[in-house]
């Protein structure tokens, strides 16, 4: 899978939210802003984003996902460091 691919499943099942995916060979990162996220658990968050790709994880083309969420205002306070 390219980062492209990734980020464009993410933002279909993260409705309205701003995502960044790096990494290749199978292993990426991504970070996930959204609103959507406001109010949930780290668990939760990182849950939503983790079903967005699972198909692809299950079948093997995707082997590693390390996920950061954040909420606008905690992007904000963490661009600010």
């Amino acid at each position: 899978m390219l980062a492209d691919e990734i980020k464009a499943l993410i933002e279909k099942g993260v409705p309205g939210s701003e995502v960044i995916v790096t990494g290749s060979e199978g292993k990426f990162e991504a970070t996930v802003v959204s609103q959507s996220f406001e109010g949930m658990s780290m668990v939760k968050e990182h849950q939503l984003v983790y079903s967005t790709v699972k198909p692809q994880i299950a079948s093997g083309a995707l082997h590693a996902l390390s996920i950061k969420t954040f909420t606008p205002s905690e992007w904000e306070r963490h661009a600010a460091n």
